[in-house]
């Protein structure tokens, strides 16, 4: 709105630079004397398309105008010197001098547009440059210092998952959720995906965001980061530029981007991590309920998911598949990609291998354990959040 606004009295003292010019009765060009204000116009106009045109970005507004101005007089100042020798060029070239009375009101007139327009340009420009403007000096840097807390941006995979809004209503995060628009349409496509399943995700993720909105408790920042980057990246590479762009940290749960941040040196949350350092331990000797939905790699095994997504595999259970069963827990294994639970049925004499070596395997394509504990909701698994980007 403010930059629209700037266009706009650019526009508008362009016309008057050339009105003043039709008004002043020395500065007569006969027949001709109209086409000031038509070229002070046209050249407003012509400089506001192309900056339109051009890649956006933005700015505090009145650090950047106060600047824009200073940089635009400046710039007009040192112009003013090479108008005269355009001029004497001019004449040269024509062979034909200009009376004082004549060559006055144009120079002047000249300067006028370019001090208009130099002011206008840069206070543009500066207005869309924001954080990643930096005043360098040979061998000296001074770029943009973060103060309180770094802003945090969210993943498709956090959206889809859903955690992250009940954690934003505990009031605990500070810093600024940002969005960044590329995953916003990825979360559209997704939801507009022929797959059901993906269709779902891709609509949970959008109700998950939608809630972020509603909530008072954040600040929630729709980022648009075009003409920063190539668009047409992976959207795991765009939000690592856009990490790195705003000096801010990445919230996910997949183990993929986890790993590939870290070595890009950008700061990563894993919620998977986070919940398991809030989750209650399960000790072997607990006994619990899950309902059996698939077999595990096994033979035997029956594998279920509790409410929270924590994936659960029971020794001697397949009989048991599409059933409520109640197990006693002999193992839990616990990783960055969730935790799971091995038990056996507390009618059978059967336990689950040390460690869940084998198990393991059947493990990778279950659900991403959240939080074992209360149940909340069913969470989405690693190979779908992978599907979904």
């Amino acid at each position: 709105m403010v930059l629209h606004i700037v266009r706009a009295l650019f526009v508008l003292l362009m016309a008057a630079v050339g009105w003043s010019y039709i008004k002043d009765p020395n500065t007569q060009l006969g027949p001709y004397t109209w086409m000031t204000m038509a070229v002070a116009v046209a050249l407003a106009v012509l400089f506001v398309c192309i900056d339109i045109l051009a890649p956006r970005k933005k700015l505090a507004v009145f650090a950047g105008t106060f600047f824009g101005l200073v940089v635009g007089i400046s710039i007009a100042y040192a112009l003013s010197f090479v108008t005269p020798l355009l001029i004497d060029q001019y004449e040269f070239m024509t062979d034909t001098p200009l009376a004082p009375k004549v060559r006055e009101p144009i120079e002047y007139y000249i300067n006028l547009l370019i001090g208009v327009t130099t002011c206008y340009l840069s206070i543009s420009f500066i207005l869309q440059t924001k954080d990643d403007f930096r005043f360098i000096i040979p061998y000296v840097e001074f770029s943009k210092q973060t103060k309180g807390a770094r802003p945090i941006v969210l993943d498709t995979s956090v959206l889809i998952d859903g955690r992250i809004s009940d954690v934003a209503k505990t009031g605990i995060i500070e810093s600024q959720l940002i969005v960044p628009r590329f995953v916003i349409q990825e979360l559209q496509s997704i939801a507009d995906s022929a797959d059901k399943l993906k269709r779902n995700r891709g609509r949970r993720g959008l109700d998950t965001l939608a809630e972020l909105k509603a909530n008072e408790r954040i600040e929630l920042i729709d980022y648009d980061p075009t003409g920063r980057h190539d668009s047409s990246m992976p959207v795991d590479e765009q939000l690592l530029f856009v990490a790195k762009d705003l000096n801010a940290r990445v919230l996910t749960n997949d183990l993929n981007l986890n790993k590939v941040a870290r070595l890009r040196g950008v700061d990563v949350i894993n919620l998977n991590d986070l919940a398991n350092a809030l989750k209650p331990v399960v000790l072997p000797g607990e006994r619990m309920t899950v309902r059996l939905v698939k077999p595990g790699e096994e033979p035997g095994q029956g594998v279920g998911y509790l409410d929270d997504g924590t994936m659960v595999v029971v020794e001697q259970a397949r009989h048991r598949l599409n059933e409520e069963v109640e197990f006693t827990v002999t193992n839990t294994r616990q990783t960055s990609a969730g935790k799971m639970i091995f038990g056996r049925l507390n009618d059978g004499q059967a336990v689950a291998p040390a460690g869940g070596a084998t198990t393991a395997t059947a493990g990778q394509s279950g659900p991403r354990g959240a939080a074992a504990g209360q149940p909340r909701r069913p969470r989405t698994s690693p190979e779908s959040q992978s599907q979904a980007r």
